[in-house]
């Protein structure tokens, strides 16, 4: 793909996913992970809301179908092990 492409495509589906999400409450962010070599996104994301939305989109939309492809929306887990960077005070990313 062409970058021009990538970026449009990023911001489609983060727009998409925010206008999905906000039908469960306030989306404070959303962030669409991409291949860092190709800039393609990888296929997950994180939205930020606050618990008791979070909560509510968790009940509704997990197992959803958005685009064909059931949706798997949980509450982000910390990783454990390697890995770089300490997020330190970072807000919770459901």
């Amino acid at each position: 793909m062409q970058p021009d492409v990538e970026k449009g495509l990023q911001f489609f589906l983060q727009q998409r996913t925010g206008e999905l999400f906000a039908q469960h409450g306030t989306v404070e962010s959303v962030s669409i992970i991409t291949d860092r070599d190709t800039g393609r996104p990888r296929g997950f994301g994180f939205v930020e809301m606050s618990r008791a939305d979070a909560s509510r989109a968790i009940q509704n939309l997990n197992g959803k179908e958005l685009g064909g492809r059931p949706l798997r929306v949980n509450e982000a887990q910390e990783r454990t092990g390697g890995g770089g960077g300490n997020r330190g005070g970072a807000p919770k990313r459901w």
